[in-house]
Parts: structure tokens; C-alpha cells; sequence
């Protein structure tokens, strides 16, 4: 990769990152059994060089983090160019399906005998003006390598999940938020994107061009096309202290409208519920902050070991006494000091620090719930009567919040909700998920009672007629795929079980 330095006409500078890729660079792509297409010659098949070869021969096993949902892909790809995605839908005729970090946890990645997309190497910046604080990148790249472009600036990234293993794309698709103060979804970040349809044809989309484009594909799961680039806004990379609050978990509302909401200060807050004691709430507010950095880190390093934080995690979900040691040891330590650190040190957390994911026998899997800002309590209670009724194996609740997004078709806040964010433990068995798809439709109940709703990205457990209350809009996407993708040609496991069209 070079950098090109050019002058835009308003006189901002501008850096237009250029990929050098020439057909040499094709052994990233594995052979494929037999020619893309019967009548197609051996000679034809070479003009498109690298095209002449598939990532991966026939039959490829694809499974996300939990390892709970191995599905057999026909063919993977890993396209590093935009004209590669368009080649690939030119050349194959069936489902097609698309991946990133594979952090979704219910087949959202894939479906059988499909053409899948591995999004990982397509991970280029395409523009990036430090001045107006935006940048346009390939959607395969993930959240930390973009900090790693824009931290020497002093920018940090706007709206992101808390950790930053996961690709931009896959933030993308499911419409994410993460802990930042008055930010909401994803989609409040966003200024344009590129989408690749099923048709080949590529098409620009923003709030004023394609508007309904735009408002489908972010938070639409892979449903229209392939999401290939995207312009962010940027933030300033403040510095920020760590300030933690214990309550009555009834009292935290009032907590959170007096000290949380409206602060400018406030950039990054969250509370965490320490089952099973629900009725206690531990604020973590990080604050904008003038005093001196007390980790001088600019970023998280990669590749860290985390082997302490993994045996406190281990011990809280799985010794007698776990959750009680959390909560009079392990919190306190935890919550000692008052770290004050650069925002993008905190956003730049890895996914590894939590420990493995998924063994052969067992998982730790999450869901998560939204409701009004009204019903917090009521959703509080009817939230543990079930968990304790099931005897889940609940290890954190954490509480966000989050203003209306009335305009994205799948929206999960039509109007300001606060969410829950459950992580927990389970075995794998087909009793064990059975036993879990209960108590989640219970859950997802609860919410919809309340007027709320649930989030997608996880285990397929809720009926079509949850989904259908849940997300109304669905069937305005369903409607747009329907132009856009006739053949239903992207799919994947939760468009497969839900998708009417």
C-alpha cells in the first residue's frame, strides 16, 4: 500500500490510501474443484485471472465464536478489491453470503451452499482527512486497525462497540452501539456507503442519495448486498477518568438523568449487574478529564496475554461462590483506582481479555434487550424472576443506553430505550439449547410487553411471530430486497428462518 497526497478543492488535505494488488497476489485464493461454470473454457476462465481460482475447493466449514453454528459454505472467497465482490456475484449463480470477525452468534455469517464472502482482507483505507475529521475505508477492515490510522492525529473512532476486534462491515450490518453518551447506533456515525447488489451494479447511498438503500442495509444483515465501504465521522481522542457509583439498582434512573445524561463530561458510561444480585448497580462513568495520564499507552497492544483476567472470569462463572467473591473481592479491586486514560486506549479493549469463548462442551454466548427508559425497572424484575426461575448461568448484565432511531428499517430503539446486555454460560447439547430457547422467548416476552425489543445478532431462539412484533419495519426491508435482490441471492441462517419475501 502507498499513500497518494493530493489537494482537494476546497483545499483540505486529503490522503487517498491506493491498494497495490495485481493478479500475483492471488494466493490468498485455493483451488477450486472443477470450472466456476459448465461451458466454461479454461481459456476464458484465465482472462479473469485471478478468477481462474476459488478460496477455498467445494465444501467449507463456517462457524462463529460460540462454535455453535458450523455451516457447510459451497465456496469462500476473500475478494481485496470491490471489482473482485462484483466478478464473484458475475460468476456464481447461487446464495451468497458474507462474513467478518464472525462475533454474531446464530448463522447471521452464512447458509448452505453458499458463496462465502470472508470480509477480513478487505480492510484498505480509501480516503481520510485528518482536518475534517472523517475517513472512508473497505468495511472488512476492523475497529483497531482504523484506531491504529487515526490515533497519531489524536482521533478516535465515534460510535463502536467496547471492543475492537470486530470488522467495521460487521458493525455495519448489525447496527451496533457501544457505551458512548448520547451517540446511539452506529448509524449516527455514518455518512455514506458503497453497496455491491446482487445484480453486480454498486451503488452510493447517505441520508439524501438512496436514503432507503442506506436505512436498509445498516442493521439490515447482509440482506441487500455486500456493504464495501463506508465514510465515518471521527471524534477528538480526549482524555477521560474512570468514576464508579454503587446504588440500588431502582435508583439508577434517577441516577443516570441527574449525573449521566446531557453531561458533556460524560463520554463513555455503562452499569454492570452482578447476577444474582440484581438489585444492586455499579456505574462506570468515564469523564473528560485534564489531569495526567496514569496509563501512558496510546493503545491497547495486540496480542496481550490475559491470563489473570481469564482465571477471574473462570472463577466468578464456575467456583461455589463465584458471583459472591465478585462482588465483595474481585469489584472492589477492580474498581479501586481512578485510571485516567486516552479514549482510545479504553475503545482499543481486545475480545481476548474475556478468555476463550467456546470449548467442545460449552460456550459463553450473549443476548441483549432494550426497553423504554420508563419501563427500566419493570424490565429489571421480570429479568431476574426469570433467569433465577431457569437457573441460568448468568455472568453480567450490562446496562447502556440509547436515544430513538426512528429511521433505520430494523431499528432496535424507536424511541430512547435503555438495553441489557446478558453474557452467560451454557452448555452445548441439544437439551442445553433447548432449555436456553425457552427462557429466551420468555426474555424477548418480557420486552415486548413493555413495548421494547431484542437484538438480532445472536442465537435464532425467538418464534416469527416475536420477530414480527419486534420489528415491524422488517417488512419495509423485505420489500426493498425484494427489488433489489429478486433471486434472494444473499442470504444467511437468520434471513432463512425469518425472510417472508
Amino acid at each position: 500500500m502507498r499513500a497518494l497526497f493530493s489537494i482537494h478543492s476546497e483545499g483540505t488535505q486529503l490522503i487517498d490510501y491506493t491498494q497495490l494488488h495485481s493478479t500475483s497476489e492471488s494466493s490468498h485464493i485455493l483451488t477450486r474443484r472443477n470450472l466456476l461454470q459448465a461451458g466454461v473454457t479454461g481459456i476464458a476462465v484465465s482472462v479473469l485471472s485471478p478468477w481462474s481460482l476459488w478460496a477455498a475447493p467445494s465444501g467449507v466449514l463456517v462457524n462463529d465464536v460460540t462454535l455453535l453454528n458450523p455451516i457447510w459454505v459451497n465456496h469462500l472467497f476473500a475478494p481485496r478489491t470491490t471489482d473482485e465482490i462484483q466478478q464473484a456475484l458475475a460468476m456464481w449463480s447461487g446464495p451468497v453470503s458474507i462474513g467478518g470477525g464472525r462475533y454474531s452468534m446464530g448463522g447471521q455469517i452464512a447458509t448452505e451452499d453458499s458463496l462465502h464472502l470472508d470480509m477480513r482482507q478487505f480492510n484498505q483505507v480509501i480516503r481520510y482527512s485528518p482536518e475534517n475529521r472523517v475517513i472512508r475505508v473497505q468495511t472488512g477492515m476492523r475497529w483497531r486497525d482504523l484506531q491504529s490510522v487515526i490515533d497519531p492525529h489524536d482521533l478516535s473512532i465515534k460510535i463502536m462497540q467496547s471492543y475492537a476486534n470486530f470488522t467495521v462491515g460487521g458493525s455495519l450490518s448489525v447496527n451496533a452501539h457501544g457505551r458512548y453518551v448520547g451517540a446511539g447506533p452506529v448509524i449516527n456515525s455514518v455518512r455514506s456507503l458503497q453497496l455491491v447488489l446482487a445484480n453486480g451494479s454498486v451503488a452510493e447511498a447517505s441520508r439524501t442519495a438512496n436514503a432507503d438503500l442506506f436505512h436498509a442495509a445498516i442493521g439490515g444483515y447482509g440482506a441487500l448486498g455486500v456493504i464495501t465501504e463506508v465514510e465515518l465521522d471521527l471524534a477528538s481522542n480526549v482524555t477521560m477518568e474512570r468514576q464508579i457509583h454503587r446504588m440500588s439498582v431502582a435508583d439508577y434512573p434517577n441516577f443516570f438523568n441527574d449525573q449521566v445524561r446531557g453531561n458533556e463530561q460524560a463520554i463513555l458510561h455503562n452499569a454492570d449487574l452482578a447476577p444474582p444480585y440484581f438489585d444492586q448497580a455499579t456505574s462506570v462513568t468515564w469523564r473528560a478529564s485534564d489531569k495526567e495520564l496514569t496509563v501512558a499507552e496510546r493503545l491497547v497492544a495486540p496480542g496481550q496475554s490475559y491470563k489473570f483476567n481469564q482465571t477471574l472470569m473462570w472463577s466468578v462463572a464456575k467456583l461455589p461462590g463465584g458471583p459472591l467473591i465478585r462482588k465483595d473481592v474481585i469489584d472492589p479491586l477492580r474498581y479501586l483506582n481512578h485510571p485516567v486514560v486516552r479514549r482510545n486506549y479504553e475503545a482499543s479493549a481486545d475480545v481476548a481479555s474475556l478468555g476463550p469463548i467456546a470449548t467442545r462442551n460449552s460456550t459463553y454466548a450473549l443476548q441483549e434487550y432494550f426497553v423504554p427508559v420508563a419501563q427500566f425497572n419493570a424490565f429489571v424484575k421480570q429479568m431476574a424472576a426469570i433467569l433465577q426461575a431457569h437457573r441460568v448461568d448468568a455472568v453480567n448484565i450490562s446496562i447502556r443506553h440509547a436515544q430513538g432511531d426512528p429511521d433505520s428499517f430494523l431499528s432496535w430503539a424507536r424511541e430512547e430505550v435503555f438495553s441489557f446486555v446478558l453474557y452467560y454460560w451454557q452448555r452445548v447439547g441439544v437439551v442445553d439449547r433447548e432449555e436456553v430457547g425457552v427462557w429466551t422467548r420468555k426474555l424477548i416476552n418480557a420486552a415486548l410487553s413493555l413495548g421494547g425489543t431484542y437484538y438480532l445478532p445472536y442465537q435464532l431462539h425467538a418464534t416469527q411471530e416475536q420477530f414480527s412484533r419486534a420489528y415491524p419495519n422488517a417488512r419495509r426491508l423485505f420489500a426493498l430486497k425484494a427489488q433489489v435482490d429478486p433471486g434472494k441471492r444473499f442470504r444467511n441462517k437468520l434471513w432463512d428462518k425469518y425472510y417472508t419475501g
